[in-house]
């Protein structure tokens, strides 16, 4: 059901989906929906757990590799890191258009900003290790976090418009490196 709700949401947009249009494309009943979800909010949570268990599972591999890396500059940390981050269409056309819905509901944006942060626990650490390995420190991991979401957000939105612009990815990267360099600062020797 999962998948049959991340097209539709993607294909006819979160506002337009109806439990009856997502049970007809998974082939499934509304009472099958109604047993394994309260709404079409519940369902969308449900997906974004798992979205966003994927990305920690993406993360944590890099973790993994970690002993093996050779990431010298912050630059080569951005490139790496963002390779387990992708740009993703239709993700981003239903989280848009869900975090629009959640904005006129106070529980929902507690629900999302709550993930937002499990997500960003995940990550920044991983950043910092990356980067205390390359001579950098982050005083405040938090702003980070903040930071390296809102380029995300924003450069997401101009690498789906000019898909085939490779200049918006290179300055995309550019973008985050100049984010890690503002938000760490470099210490007397690398560990």
């Amino acid at each position: 059901m999962l998948e049959a709700a991340f097209d539709t949401f993607a294909d006819e947009g979160f506002g337009r989906a109806t439990v009856e249009n997502i049970c007809e494309c998974a082939g499934y009943t509304r009472g099958a929906f109604y047993s394994n979800f309260a709404s079409l909010d519940d369902l969308f949570l449900e997906m974004w757990r798992q979205k966003s268990g994927d990305l920690i599972a993406r993360i944590h591999a890099v973790l993994e590799e970690l002993p093996t890396l050779h990431l010298g500059t912050p630059a080569q940390v951005v490139e790496h890191v963002l390779a387990a981050v992708p740009v993703d269409d239709k993700w981003y056309r239903i989280t848009a258009e869900f975090t629009a819905h959640s904005l006129r509901n106070p529980s929902l944006l507690r629900v999302m900003a709550s993930r937002e942060q499990a997500i960003s626990d995940e990550f920044v650490p991983l950043i910092e290790e990356l980067l205390r390995r390359t001579g950098r420190i982050i005083p405040d991991p938090v702003a980070l976090g903040q930071a390296l979401v809102a380029v995300h957000d924003g450069t997401t939105v101009q690498v789906l418009t000019e898909p085939d612009n490779e200049a918006v990815r290179r300055r995309r990267i550019e973008l985050f490196t100049h984010v890690v360099l503002a938000y760490s600062t470099e210490t007397e020797g690398i560990e």
